[in-house]
């Protein structure tokens, strides 16, 4: 008698997260084109009478010792901040105005924002990082192309966004949820030499690394969400990753140009467009026979605790490299039993997973995903990630870590150290709504900007802008 119930409060658990997701993700595509409808209303009003008002400037002083001319030449020297989004992220250019940091990118002069694969695997999204800043088509690696089934080839830059990019020009790093791994993988790749044709490539071309809600160990919502704990690979039948695979599916298949240059999950090298397969090849990405749902190669199975370890077991933290991490929490012990810390202070789309990932137990018939786990490790979540998994490397081997209060007890920082911070906050606090997080979205964005400007360097402190008069 308890399986029917069981079987029907799944079903029900079932649809409300999908009624869920789905209405959060309208709401984010109907807030972007409303921004972008509004913004083109605004320049066809008001392009011609800007165009009809005659203005008198003073003439500015144009010598090279002037000001201007002088804090732009120490804008172009600093070393680039670099953003990388998480799963479902977008980068500048995407979902039209709307930014997935929240604006935080205008906070420093210097500030790039990828777009990258949304729903493509860590290992792609990092090849494809690298091409964004050196420029040239995206090479995801013959061996690794053959082995997942997709082209070797991707979108071309033809201008890098940063060329210069070396070991005497490095650059910081911000990752978001899985966008820290990804940075992770590209430094690996750096120093093991990955990339064709650049055979200078080292771990020092990255600066720092700066983790916001990073998964470096992997959440046990992937498993909530519907893949299977016994692999960490395949999915359940019925799940909620299972409409996502036929959204997409369905999504890439039709091809729909002005759609996918709004928002693309990532997966053009995978070719499912039906101009390539036909409607043939669309039953069978369905079927599960062919596209990155059947080979694997997508981000969920790395973000399970069996595909993170197999990632982190290639993955190194270098001696020269600063990293910080800041990792969020939205849960409590209340008489030994941890549950959500808040309602009002926890996002909708994620309380349904805080209170799930809380009460999380590994099944009893499944071998452990690694010696020593246990349950209660991994109750402290933020809703998507557990809190385990985003202070530092753990598993398969911990790295050099620090826990810290106050970012006043990691100055002056040393390299190759992990320090990590734990915050009141859920996943998705310090992104796409500025104003849910408040005050608090100013002090931790000027905190990492203030970091990565004045704290970390290998050699001497670069001149920032406003400091090259005083």
């Amino acid at each position: 008698m308890a399986r029917p119930w069981t079987l029907a409060l799944q079903l029900s658990e079932l649809c409300v997260s999908s009624v869920v997701h789905l209405l959060y993700g309208f709401y984010i595509f109907s807030s972007a084109v409303a921004g972008d409808l509004s913004q083109a209303l605004y320049d066809c009003l008001f392009f011609s009478s800007k165009h009809n008002v005659n203005t008198q400037e003073i003439p500015k002083d144009t010598s090279p010792s002037s000001s201007s001319s002088s804090a732009s030449t120490n804008v172009v020297d600093l070393p680039p901040i670099v953003l990388v989004h998480g799963i479902f992220g977008f980068g500048k250019g995407k979902l039209g105005g709307l930014s997935y940091f929240a604006g935080a990118e205008k906070k420093d002069e210097r500030v790039l924002v990828p777009d990258l694969g949304s729903l493509t695997s860590i290992y792609d999204r990092a090849r494809e990082l690298f091409y964004y800043l050196k420029g040239g088509q995206v090479d995801y690696g013959e061996e690794h192309s053959k082995v997942f089934g997709h082209s070797q080839f991707g979108r071309i830059y033809e201008q890098g966004h940063y060329p210069e990019w070396d070991e005497d020009h490095p650059i910081h790093f911000v990752g978001h949820s899985a966008g820290a791994q990804v940075v992770r993988v590209l430094q690996q790749m750096l120093a093991d030499k990955a990339f064709k044709g650049y055979e200078n490539t080292s771990e020092n071309w990255v600066l720092s690394i700066t983790s916001l809600s990073g998964a470096f160990n992997g959440t046990t919502r992937t498993y909530l969400d519907g893949m299977q704990p016994e692999d960490g690979r395949s999915m359940k039948p019925i799940c909620l990753l299972q409409l996502c695979r036929l959204g997409v599916i369905i999504y890439d298949w039709f091809d729909i140009p002005w759609l996918k240059h709004y928002y693309n999950f990532g997966f053009d090298h995978f070719n499912m467009s039906w101009k390539k397969t036909g409607v043939w090849g669309l039953v069978d990405c369905l079927m599960g026979n062919a596209g990155p749902f059947a080979s694997g190669d997508w981000i969920l199975p790395d973000l399970t605790i069996q595909g993170s370890i197999q990632l982190n077991s290639h993955l190194r933290t270098f001696p020269d490299t600063y990293y910080f991490s800041y990792a969020t929490k939205r849960t409590r012990k209340i008489m030994g039993v941890t549950v959500p810390s808040s309602i009002l202070g926890i996002h909708p789309l994620l309380f349904i997973r805080v209170l799930q990932m809380s009460q999380w137990r590994h099944p009893s018939d499944v071998s452990p995903p690694y010696k020593g786990y246990r349950d209660e490790d991994w109750r402290d979540n933020d809703g998507a990630l557990n809190t385990i998994s985003m202070t530092h490397p753990r598993y398969p081997v911990e790295h050099p870590s620090r826990f810290v209060q106050s970012d006043s007890e990691c100055q002056p920082l040393q390299s190759g150290i992990w320090y990590y911070k734990i915050v009141e906050a859920d996943h998705i606090f310090f992104i796409i709504n500025r104003e849910r997080a408040g005050v608090q979205f100013d002090l931790m964005y000027d905190s990492i900007f203030e970091r990565c400007r004045k704290q970390v360097f290998r050699k001497n402190p670069p001149t920032l802008p406003n400091l090259a008069h005083q």
